[in-house]
C-alpha cells in the first residue's frame, strides 16, 4: 500500500483535485455553564486551566473556612480549592452535591488556582466579543464579576460573561 503512487501523492480516486477551505469560527471560545439557579455564565476558555469531574467524596470539607469553599481538592499532587460558584455570585441556594459528580472549572492566574463547581456544564462554543452588551438588571452580588452579557434567541434570556481574575482576586474569599 506504501508503495502505491496514490498514496504517496495523496491523490485518490475518493479524493477531490483540490483541498475545501474550512470556515474559521468567529470570536473566541468560551465555556459555557449554569449555576444552581438556573441562570447561565461563561468563561473564556483562555483563563480555564482545566475542567474536573469529580466524585463528592474527592473534595475534602476544610474546617473554619468561608462557606463560600466546599474544600480540597487533590489534583495530580496540587491542593486545588472548589468553590461555591452560585453562593459567591449571591445565590440563596447551594449547589446540591449529593449526586454522582460535580462539576468543577478550574480557573488560574499567575501563581493562583481555584476550582468554581457549577450545576452544569453546557460545553464549549465561539462567541462574538464585538457583540456584547453592558450588563443590565443584575444583582450587586453579580456585577463586581461580569464583563457584559450577550442576548440570546429573542432577547428572553442572557449569557453573561464572567472575569475569572476578579473572582480569583475577590475580597469575599476572606469573609
Amino acid at each position: 500500500m506504501v508503495g502505491m503512487p496514490d498514496f504517496l501523492t495523496g491523490r485518490g480516486q475518493d479524493q477531490a483535485p483540490e483541498f475545501q477551505e474550512l470556515e474559521s469560527p468567529e470570536g473566541e471560545l468560551h465555556l459555557r455553564f449554569y449555576v444552581s439557579s438556573g441562570e447561565e455564565f461563561a468563561l473564556p476558555a483562555t483563563g480555564i486551566r482545566e475542567v474536573l469531574s469529580p466524585v463528592p467524596d474527592r473534595i475534602t470539607p476544610v474546617p473554619n473556612v468561608s462557606p463560600l469553599l466546599l474544600g480540597t481538592l487533590n489534583v495530580r499532587g496540587r491542593v486545588v480549592w472548589v468553590a461555591d460558584l452560585g453562593q459567591f455570585l449571591g445565590e440563596a441556594t447551594p449547589l446540591n452535591t449529593d449526586r454522582q459528580e460535580i462539576s468543577v472549572i478550574a480557573v488560574e492566574d499567575q501563581d493562583i488556582l481555584l476550582g468554581l463547581a457549577v450545576d452544569r456544564i453546557v460545553g464549549m462554543e465561539w462567541l462574538d466579543i464585538e457583540k456584547i452588551q453592558a450588563p443590565t438588571a443584575v444583582a450587586d452580588g453579580v456585577a463586581p464579576f461580569l464583563r457584559g452579557e450577550w442576548v440570546m434567541g429573542k432577547g428572553e434570556r442572557f449569557l453573561r460573561l464572567l472575569d475569572q481574575i476578579s473572582i480569583l482576586r475577590s475580597a469575599r474569599w476572606a469573609a
